[in-house]
């Protein structure tokens, strides 16, 4: 069964009902955006999920230097960082010399891109996340993969030994998703919100039993 994780978390009773609903992560942005929020902001949110449950605390970064992710990592207490933007073997490895927690980079993808993209973006961090790209905005586009292509251009590259799945997910296709693409983890942020920012939580719960269904 794949884990999930909510993200661009802005509110802290939407982090709280993400951890009681059992997501395995809560996601807070700090790459820019509308979702962006500053550490102090961040760790606020996180830590209103800590009495619900044991997610763990993902930062989603840019382009900020590897100081200036391990700082915000460690005022805002996460488990998780993830690498959008430029990131490269070099980046992980420096973020990682300051940061004890996860790294994870993010691949976009419109689908049937060289097996050198996936292998290059695994190397170096615990897992990778798929998205879909969209030129001039790195995430949070609401914009869905076509997962069968995504699938067959996974088995013929290779799988990375931890698969997030990200870009376009709601309640009524992360089962198919999963069933398909069969990812470690799916990654929501916009497909469940009511406006930007603003998670539904009778959304939130849809997609966790869809997730707790899929594949089956």
């Amino acid at each position: 069964m794949a884990e999930v994780k909510f993200c661009g978390l802005m509110r802290g009773d939407d982090a709280a009902s993400a951890a009681a609903l059992g997501a395995a992560y809560v996601g807070v942005i700090f790459a820019g955006g509308p979702r962006r929020l500053t550490a102090s902001a961040a760790r606020a949110v996180l830590d209103a999920a800590t009495p619900f449950g044991r997610a763990r605390r993902v930062g989603v970064f840019g382009d900020q230097s590897p100081a200036e992710i391990a700082a915000i990592a460690r005022e805002a207490g996460l488990d998780v960082v993830q690498l959008h933007g430029a990131s490269s073997p070099t980046v992980a490895d420096a973020v990682r010399a300051e940061f004890t927690g996860e790294v994870w980079r993010v691949v976009r993808v419109r689908g049937g891109e060289d097996a050198s993209v996936l292998r290059g973006a695994a190397i170096g961090v615990d897992a990778v996340v798929i998205d879909a790209l969209v030129d001039g905005v790195l995430g949070g586009t609401g914009v869905t993969l076509d997962w069968e292509r995504l699938a067959t251009w996974l088995n013929g590259v290779g799988r990375p030994s931890r698969l997030v799945l990200a870009g376009g997910l709601r309640p009524d296709n992360v089962a198919r998703a999963i069933g398909l693409v069969a990812p470690d983890v799916v990654d929501v942020s916009s497909g469940v919100e009511s406006s930007v920012g603003f998670k539904n939580h009778e959304l939130m719960r849809a997609f966790a039993d869809a997730a707790a269904r899929g594949g089956r």
